[in-house]
């Protein structure tokens, strides 16, 4: 059943993401002519990123950043990479870098359009999104509640399933503890953080989220170090399988989609999560928090993303042979190359906290999504709260392959909408 499930779901996904690729680049090459080249402007990001904010309601920039940080830097910065490598070949990381490039001005329209059109919620914290400027500037309802409980199903039970199946895949793979135990601790955990509400979990991702990426970058750093020999060939191949134009239909344009799915994967440029998160903070200024947010793209792309592919395309990770994969099998088998028992212990702990931070990141913007509806009662939001950690005790046992495939049709047609809404929305937006 299975199967014939996976078989289904990457018919429609092909075809789908086909339409997204185009759709992408047409409106990434379009806001990068209106905004005048915006995405390069890394300077201007920074400088906006260390002002200082007069405005002490709600929570500051760097929490913000941290926050949407936490969702782009989960497990598929690592997993995600090593899948798309192993299944599309090197040439699948140009098109991430060309697709996280071409998509930053997409983040800053989206980020703008969220932050013009935030408002408060009941406990006087700032709330924002798509379904509030498809509400407010597009005054569609119906489509702005579509996109808020397609959010649900797709962050608060795909992408927080993934998480929780990824780290127990990984603990399992190296100890032999039961499945149950796992989940039942990370639920616990995850518990006690978001009862806490926004400021709790914002509060835990801004200590997390540099941790694990300084820690990540040290390590890679040094692997690249130790293999710098293979760094010009590496190279060489990414660039040459990215323009294999004499497989055009079985080799090019099955990377390079393969590439710039993951590349939206990673940057979140399109999908509308970067608004919600970048409406929770006290910067009511649209165009600074754009720049703030285009900032986090690079961030991830060319510091996690990057690096992961470094680790991989130096290991021996051809050899491998997985069915049911999830990515993080290949990223595991690279580590252990480079490192040995070390690499397992240290990826370990890597994926744990690259995880974690993305479901507490998921199940805001699950909450964030309910709200929507008419200020949702505290009720409603205690069951949604009950029903994640049901969602990622479960998600230790769900198939990977399936639940990946599930995620990538929501995320393609929440990216559908929302982009929809920016460009009958691209008068608004201002550099």
């Amino acid at each position: 059943m299975n199967q014939i499930i996976i078989k289904i779901l990457s018919i429609i996904n092909d075809k789908l993401w086909i339409f997204i690729s185009v759709l992408i680049m047409y409106t990434g090459i379009y806001f990068t002519y209106k905004l005048k080249g915006i995405s390069f402007n890394i300077i201007k990001m920074t400088k906006e990123l260390l002002k200082k904010e007069k405005n002490s309601t709600g929570i500051d920039s760097f929490k913000t950043l941290m926050l949407s940080l936490a969702g782009r830097i989960g497990v598929g910065s690592i997993s995600g990479i090593a899948l798309a490598i192993y299944i599309g070949g090197p040439g699948t990381i140009f098109w991430i870098w060309f697709i996280s490039i071409l998509s930053a001005p997409i983040t800053y329209a989206e980020t703008y359009l969220g932050i013009k059109y935030k408002e408060k919620d009941k406990n006087n914290n700032y709330i924002g999104g798509p379904s509030y400027y498809i509400k407010k500037g597009l005054k569609n309802n119906k489509l702005a509640s579509l996109y808020s409980i397609i959010i649900l199903v797709s962050y608060s039970i795909g992408f927080i399933s993934i998480q929780s199946n990824t780290i127990t895949k990984s603990i399992t793979t190296i100890y032999n503890i039961n499945p149950l135990i796992i989940g039942l601790a990370l639920s616990i955990i995850t518990l006690t953080i978001i009862f806490g509400g926004i400021h709790k979990i914002a509060k835990a991702t801004s200590k997390i989220v540099p941790i694990m990426s300084l820690l990540y970058i040290g390590i890679s750093v040094y692997i690249t170090i130790t293999n710098i020999n293979l760094i010009p060939n590496i190279i060489k191949s990414i660039i040459s399988n990215a323009f294999n134009l004499k497989a055009f239909t079985s080799s090019f344009l099955p990377t390079m989609i393969l590439g710039i799915q993951r590349g939206i994967f990673s940057s979140e440029a399109g999908i509308g999560t970067c608004p919600i998160a970048a409406s929770t903070g006290n910067n009511n200024n649209p165009i600074s928090g754009g720049y703030i947010q285009m900032l986090g793209i690079y961030i991830t792309t060319f510091l996690i993303c990057t690096n992961t592919a470094i680790i991989v395309l130096t290991s021996n990770y051809k050899i491998l042979n997985i069915k049911d994969i999830n990515g993080i099998e290949i990223a595991l088998h690279a580590f252990k190359y480079h490192l040995n028992s070390t690499g397992t212990i240290l990826l370990l702990i890597l994926i744990i906290l690259f995880a974690f931070s993305t479901i507490l990141t998921g199940y805001y913007y699950g909450e964030s999504s309910l709200e929507y509806f008419n200020k949702a009662k505290k009720t409603h939001i205690i069951i949604l709260k009950f029903i994640t950690i049901i969602i990622i005790f479960l998600g230790s046992f769900f198939s990977s392959t399936v639940m990946w495939k599930f995620t990538d049709f929501f995320i393609g047609v929440l990216i559908l909408i929302n982009i929809y809404a920016i460009i009958k929305l691209k008068n608004e937006i201002k550099k």
